[in-house]
Parts: structure tokens; sequence; C-alpha cells
């Protein structure tokens, strides 16, 4: 804002504000303002009228469109230096008048950015970005619009053309040798904006020579190409490729304004691409992730059932840190490699979300290997605990149950558990008896010695062996939202299981944990919640 103001003392009471902070307000308007004394000549002046009208200053007659008599209440339009600008004046008091100016150009402007922002924001897909790009650009502002995506590793590019008036966008690749042929187009995909070299056109407009134009950049039936505007399109650190915006000759070239917009869509629409491009990388890890530590399809085994279920917490997504996993024995035996019978694991890791999921991830890969070498449950759980020591990621503790499931005669199992620091297993006896295993053992990867207590467990024919993780038994939720599932609720739960299948045995505690943390209040605060059942003997 220039020069001073001029208005009488403020209100009783009232406080003056501060000249700095005057001036902070009145050039945080969108509207000029021209503040005039009873001869003409302007005392104060703010950054938006300057802007719209080059040369008013203060200390110097008014320029001729703010005259000396107040306009109408509803001002009137003028055309000003090229723009359409609507003006209105009020009389201050002391022969003083303000004058109020609107730039008009600027809604068909505002009306575009608003347009952008919500086509652009519209999708986390790089190509649907990169296709509102266009749209808009030639709705808005040319004749034809092309997106061009940067080189892949085969030296291929990806592009995106719309036509003003013509339905839909085209898409297609096309070797990033060809592409380099357009004017501008590898310094804009490098992040530069430079106009032609030794042409009459201005340098770093991104205004472009369009006698160099190749012809394959033009759609069927385009006609003479007139103006040719090539700008970057910033991304995160690195550009996310460039847009060339082309208008037919005999059309106006592009002028200010134009270029103002053009680059304001070339940002927004660089920041939604690159966005776009950023989570689709990160949803391609994430599948990868997710297909690697998902629990598997549990196998068959001769003489018994084994059924399971995994529901990650909220807060985890679709991947925690819970998880089981089913090792059959090798198909071949030799080179060192023991024979052992096949094992069911189910653990639980410090954390959650990816964190968790990768070092789960680690643990059973980790007991892949070891598998090789040891079948003892007790000796795999110590040599898996030296292994988690050993690893660069802090708190990588784990508390997990190996089972080795053995046939034995009259279809009976012998189930050899080992447990480190997670809660025993439940046996569910024919009867409707349910027993708590005394495997007990210390979790993983906090002492370099751990205790463990493995037992061997007899499962007649129709007997079932639950391993749990305590997603389930803390699970707060209930009537009140706010009881504990607990141990003995759980038991009780599973001796009304009874001769089920093993696989409607898993589904009913499932269901059961999921209906008590219905009543639970919705914060997203549940832990994993992980069921594995070995049923002895063939289905009932």
């Amino acid at each position: 804002m220039k020069g001073a103001t001029g208005s009488a003392g403020p209100p009783h009471g009232a406080v003056r504000p501060a000249p700095d902070l005057l001036t902070a307000l009145l050039d945080g308007s969108a509207e000029g303002i021209v503040l005039c004394d009873a001869d003409g000549v302007v005392t104060l002046v703010n950054a938006a009228a300057v802007r719209l009208m080059p040369g008013v200053e203060p200390g110097l007659p008014a320029p001729a469109p703010l005259g000396p008599v107040p306009s109408a209440p509803e001002g009137r339009t003028m055309i000003h230096g090229g723009r359409a600008i609507r003006i209105r004046a009020e009389a201050v008091g002391d022969g003083r008048l303000a004058w109020y100016l609107s730039d008009l150009d600027a809604a068909p402007r505002t009306e575009f950015l608003l347009e952008a922002g919500r086509r652009l924001s519209a999708s986390l897909n790089p190509h649907r970005c990169a296709r509102a790009a266009t749209e808009l650009a030639a709705d808005f502002l040319c004749d034809m619009a092309v997106v061009l995506l940067p080189s892949t590793a085969r030296r291929r590019m990806e592009w995106v053309r719309a036509v003003s008036g013509r339905p839909g966008a085209e898409e297609g690749t096309l070797p990033a040798a060809e592409a380099a042929e357009v004017p501008g187009l590898t310094d804009a995909l490098a992040g530069l904006r430079h106009g032609g070299t030794g042409l009459h056109v201005p340098r770093d407009t991104g205004l472009q020579d369009p006698g160099g134009a190749p012809e394959w950049l033009l759609p069927e039936g385009f006609g003479p190409l007139g103006h040719l505007l090539v700008l970057p399109l910033p991304g995160n650190g690195v550009p996310a490729g460039a847009i060339v915006l082309a208008r037919r000759a005999g059309r106006p070239p592009f002028c200010d304004d134009d270029q103002r917009m053009a680059r304001d869509l070339a940002i927004r629409a660089g920041a939604a691409i690159s966005a776009a491009s950023l989570f689709r990388e990160q949803s391609t890890i994430n599948a990868i992730l997710t297909g690697d530590l998902l629990p598997p399809d549990l196998p068959e085994i001769e003489g018994m059932r084994v059924a399971g279920r995994l529901r990650a917490s909220q807060q985890a997504g679709a991947i925690g840190g819970d998880f089981y996993d089913v090792y059959l024995p090798d198909a071949a035996t030799g080179d060192g490699i023991v024979e052992r019978p096949p094992l069911v694991i189910l653990g639980d890791v410090c954390g959650k979300g990816a964190r968790a999921a990768v070092l789960a991830g680690q643990v059973r890969h980790s007991l892949r290997t070891l598998l090789l070498l040891e079948s003892r449950t007790d000796r795999l759980l110590e040599l898996l605990n030296r292994s988690l020591l050993a690893s660069p990621s802090p708190h990588s503790y784990v508390t997990m149950i190996l089972a080795a499931l053995r046939a034995a005669p009259g279809d009976h199992v012998l189930v050899d558990l080992a447990v480190a620091g997670h809660p025993p297993p439940l046996v569910l006896r024919r009867d409707g008896t349910v027993e708590e295993v005394a495997a007990r053992g210390s979790i993983l990867g906090a002492l370099k010695q751990i205790s463990l207590w493995p037992v061997t467990l007899d499962l007649a024919p129709g007997e079932v062996c639950l391993l749990y993780s305590d997603g389930i038994t803390e699970a707060f939720g209930g009537p009140s939202g706010r009881e504990m599932f607990g141990e003995e609720r759980l038991k009780a739960a599973l001796a009304t299981c009874a001769g089920m299948p093993v696989e409607a045995l898993v589904e009913r505690l499932e269901q059961l944990s999921t209906e008590w943390l219905g009543g639970a209040p919705a914060t997203g605060l549940q832990d994993d919640r992980a069921l594995l059942a070995v049923r002895a003997g063939r289905q009932g």
C-alpha cells in the first residue's frame, strides 16, 4: 500500500490501528482501493489497485477513469489496460472519494481454478489426473492439450490428449526420442520452462515455435497450428511430466493471463499426478507385502483337520502383527535336511501396522529356513530367539506357539507344543470339557536365554487343540463396551463347540469375538485377532 490514511479519528474508546496493520489489511483485499482528496489527488492506494490500474500513485492526480464525481451505487464497467474493471466510488467526508475496483477478468480464472481443483483432486490414478488436466486445458485455454508422462525404463512415454469440442480423451505411448521432437518438451520434462531459441518468442515463458511441432502431436483434422505453449508439470522433487497446449492458426496468441492460468493448471496437475503416482507406488508395495504376509490357505493333513481365522485391527489395515502358518514336511529329505512332521505356528509380534507385518514376515521366513535343519519345537524357538536378538530392528519381540503334529494309532494326533510368551492353547475334549495346556515359555527377542516348558498333547478323534492370540481374550466390548472378553468366556464359548467341524468352530468363535467388540466404542483400538484349531481324526 502506498500513501497514508486521512480519515477522521477512531470512535471514542476505539484503538487506532497501527499503520503497518492497516497496510496489511488493505493490501490483503482482492478489491482495489484508491482514496482521493477533494482535488482529485490520490492519497492512498492498495496493492490490488496498483495491479489493476498501473500508474495510480499517491501524490499524483487520479487517472481519468477515477473522476471527481461519485459513481452510481452499482458502479460502472470499463476497459482499462485491456482489463474489464468494475469501479464505484463513495464519498468519505471532507470532499474525499474512495474508489473501489473489481477485476471482472478474474471471475473466469476463479471459476477455472475451482474447476481444476475439483477435477484434479477427484482421482488417485495418474492417467485420470492427466486426462483431467488435458480436458481442463481444452475447455478453458486452447484447442488441443497433451500431457506426456516421464519415460519408462523402456524409453517410451505415455501421453493423453484432449481436443476442444471432442468428447473423451485419447491415450497412447510413443518412443521418448519422438517426444523430444516437440519444441521445448525436453526442457519441460526436465522441469525447465524455456522459449524457443532464435525465434520471436520470449524466453522462459514456455511459448514455442509452432512451426517446429511434429505431425504426430496434432490429431487428424486439427488444421494448421498457430500457437504452442509447453510447460513442465512440477512434481514431488522430480517433474511429473509436461503439458503441451496448442491453438489453431487464426486464434489469438496466449496472452499473459492465459499463460498465468496455464501455469496454475500445470502446477496443480503436476501435484495431482505426483501424488497419484506416489499412491500407486505405495499401493503396489502394500499389495506385494500383503500377498506375502496374509495367512496362507491351510492344507489338508492326513488324519487331522486344520482351520484358522485372522482379523487385523482397523489400525493395521489388511495386514497386522498376528500371523499363522503351516509348514508341511519337505517332499524329499537328504543333504542334511531333517525329517519332521507337519508344523503349525501362531504368533504375535510387538507393534502394529506395516512394521509389525514386516517383522511377522521375517519370523515366518526365518522359521522356514530353520526347519531345514531342526525339527524340535523348543530348539526352533531358541534359534529363533537368537535370530531376533541379532536383528537390527529394535523391539523385535515375538510371542509364538509351535505345534508339531504327529499321527498316532487309533486316529489320535500327538501335538508337540512349545509356547514362547503366548497364551497357552486350549483343548476341547469330546465330552465338551475344555482344558488349558500347561506349556509355558519366555517371550522371544528380549532375553539371551529363554525358558521353555514344552508338552506333548494327545488328541483323541474329534478333539480339538485351539491356538489363539491375546486379541481374542483381551478384546474390550460387551454390553458396557468396556469389559474384557477374557479366558473364561473363551473357554465357555469353546465348550459349546463340541462335535462341530473345525471350520465351523473357528468361525463360531470369531463371530462371538466380533459381536463382543460390537459393543465397544468406535475407537479403532482393538488388537489383531487370530484363531487356529487342529482337530484329530476325520471330520465328524
